[in-house]
């Protein structure tokens, strides 16, 4: 069963954005979108936090995607959520290894920075890769239970 992709964005990656959620939906997911909705300036973070709430809240049956200018904002922002892996890509390789290695929960781009198409075939990557476990496994572990010692 794929999992629901929860999508986000601030003004600059809003036509990327729709770009992903038609492609998403041609290749037969579920997509819920968490904004923003138009071009006019937005604070990012707004909907990182809206994405990854949603994504903390149901690990078993949701990833997300984010997309600002940079995909820094979104990716810093993102890994503020408790319960959140996220990873900020821009090449093919990068989009596997947070999969394979870090088990990331929640993909971050940057619209200024890649092409729609670009997008599209990194998040095909992403949504493919699954975490190969083992020493990783172990690895991602230690990051959580971090996590939740801290207050």
């Amino acid at each position: 069963m794929k999992k629901t992709i929860v999508i986000g964005c601030d003004h600059a990656g809003f036509k990327m954005k729709n770009f992903l959620i038609d492609k998403l939906k041609e290749a037969g997911y579920t997509v819920e979108d968490k904004g923003t909705y138009s071009e006019e300036s937005v604070d990012a973070g707004e909907f990182a936090v809206k994405v990854c709430e949603d994504v903390a809240a149901n690990l078993d049956t949701k990833y997300g995607i984010l997309i600002c200018g940079t995909g820094i904002g979104m990716s810093m922002m993102a890994n503020k959520v408790k319960g959140i892996r996220a990873s900020l890509v821009s090449d093919l390789f990068s989009a596997q290894m947070t999969r394979a290695h870090n088990n990331a929960n929640v993909l971050c781009m940057g619209a200024r920075i890649i092409a729609e198409a670009m997008a599209w075939e990194f998040t095909k990557v992403w949504l493919s890769t699954e975490h190969i476990g083992g020493k990783y496994a172990k690895r991602v572990q230690a990051m959580m239970d971090y996590e939740q010692s801290r207050k």
